[in-house]
C-alpha cells in the first residue's frame, strides 16, 4: 500500500506535529519520492519535522512556480527529476512571470533530467503520467510569449499527475490538474485499464461556472470512490465535492497522511 504524505498546502488541518507551515503551493510524499516542491522552503521544513526524505527522485506536476520554485532545497540530495519538456518555457499571467524559476542548466547541474511526454515508472508501481488528452474541457491557465513578444494562451501541456497502482485499481495524485480532473481520470484509465478509485491533490475546479462546476463533480462522483482535494480546489468546489461524496470525501492538508 502507497502512502501519501502532504509536505506543502492551503491550509494545515492537523495540530502535530508542532510547527508545520502553510503556503500557497502543493508537494507530497508519495512512498519516498516528491511529488513537487512547493513555493519556498516550507515543504522542505515540514518534511523534516515529519521525519520524511531525502528525496533521489522527484517529479514536477507542471512548471508554475508554486509548485516547482521549492527545488533548491531538495536538489542536494536529488538524482533524478521527471519533467514533461514544457514545463521550461516561460510561463506569465499578465506581466508576472509565474513559470519554472530556474534554468534546465541549473537544475541539470544537481541531478539527471529525464523529460517525457508518455507515462514512465519512477518508482515500483508508481507511474507518472505524462501529457493528458483534452477530451473534456480543461483547466488552463496563464499565457506563454512568442519570439516577437506576443501572448498566446499557454494550455499547460506541461500538467501531469501520478498514477498509483493499488489492490483494487489506481490512486491518483494531482499537482494542479490544469488538464482537467475528467481528462486525467479518463487519461489513466484508459492507460492502465484499471479503475480510479481515489483521487488526491490540486483539481483547479476554482474557476469553472456553475453548471460546469455541477458536471464536473457529477462525473467525478460517479466514477471514484474517494476524493481528497487540495490547493487550486476552490471552497464552492470542496463543498460541491462534499456533498457528493459524503463521508468519502477526505479534508486533507499539511501533514494529512493517505493510503492508497
Amino acid at each position: 500500500m502507497t502512502r501519501v504524505t502532504i509536505l506543502s498546502d492551503n491550509e494545515v488541518v492537523d495540530s502535530r506535529p508542532k510547527g508545520l507551515r502553510a503556503e500557497w503551493g502543493f508537494a507530497a510524499d508519495v512512498d519516498g519520492l516528491l511529488f513537487d516542491t512547493g513555493q519556498t522552503g516550507i515543504a522542505a521544513d515540514n518534511a523534516d519535522k515529519l521525519g520524511l526524505g531525502p528525496y533521489e527522485t522527484i517529479v514536477l506536476s507542471h512548471g508554475h512556480y508554486d509548485h516547482t520554485k521549492g527545488l533548491p532545497a531538495f536538489v542536494d540530495d536529488a538524482e533524478e527529476i521527471y519533467v514533461h519538456p514544457d514545463a521550461f518555457e516561460p510561463k506569465y499571467h499578465g506581466e508576472e512571470s509565474i513559470g519554472l524559476p530556474y534554468t534546465r542548466e541549473w537544475i541539470a547541474s544537481y541531478a539527471t533530467i529525464n523529460t517525457h511526454r508518455d507515462p514512465v515508472e519512477v518508482a515500483d508501481g508508481i507511474y507518472a503520467l505524462g501529457e493528458i488528452p483534452r477530451r473534456y474541457p480543461d483547466s488552463s491557465t496563464g499565457e506563454l510569449r512568442d519570439s516577437d513578444g506576443s501572448a498566446r494562451p499557454d494550455p499547460v501541456h506541461d500538467d501531469q499527475s501520478l498514477a498509483v497502482e493499488a489492490e483494487d485499481g489506481l490512486g491518483l495524485v494531482l499537482g494542479c490538474c490544469h488538464a482537467g480532473l475528467r481528462n486525467t481520470v479518463a487519461h489513466a484509465e484508459d492507460v492502465f485499464d484499471r479503475p480510479v478509485r481515489t483521487v488526491l491533490g490540486g483539481t483547479h475546479l476554482r474557476s469553472p461556472d456553475p453548471d460546469e462546476l455541477d458536471e464536473i463533480v457529477a462525473w467525478v462522483a460517479d466514477r471514484v470512490d474517494r476524493i481528497a482535494p487540495t490547493h487550486c480546489t476552490g471552497h464552492d468546489a470542496r463543498r460541491k465535492l462534499e456533498d457528493a461524496f459524503g463521508e468519502d470525501y477526505e479534508r486533507v492538508g499539511v501533514g494529512s497522511t493517505i493510503e492508497l
